[in-house]
């Protein structure tokens, strides 16, 4: 019966909750910053995909160790790729963050 009244009272404040639409930023520096970590997850993924089949074990493995450390050798390994220009991927994310937060009339004076 609890159970029943709390979702009503979330629906409730979800309901009311006002809908905002993006803001203009004026600092670019912080959409770059954001790009950028989303860019260095981004690769840090990518190398965890590309490291998960390497086994740890063996004469040179690292054993559970190296298991245990791998994701922050990893994550250490895409801030240094990002911060050397990455994949490129911070470039075009950060022009669609600005975009995204740019209102109608700043596009059509974008376009012309």
């Amino acid at each position: 019966m609890s159970t029943e009244l709390d979702l009503s009272v979330a629906s409730a404040n979800i309901q009311a909750a006002p809908v905002k639409a993006p803001t203009q930023t004026a600092n670019e520096m912080a959409a770059k910053k954001a790009a950028k970590e989303f860019e260095s997850v981004f690769i840090s993924e990518f190398m965890g995909q590309m490291f998960e089949g390497i086994s740890t074990d063996g004469e040179f493995g690292g054993g559970e160790g190296e298991a245990m450390f791998r994701p922050l050798l990893l994550d250490e390994y895409s801030k240094q790729l990002t911060a050397q220009g990455g994949f490129g991927l911070s470039q075009a994310v950060t022009r669609q963050l600005l975009q995204a937060q740019e209102g109608p009339n700043d596009r059509a004076k974008s376009k012309n």
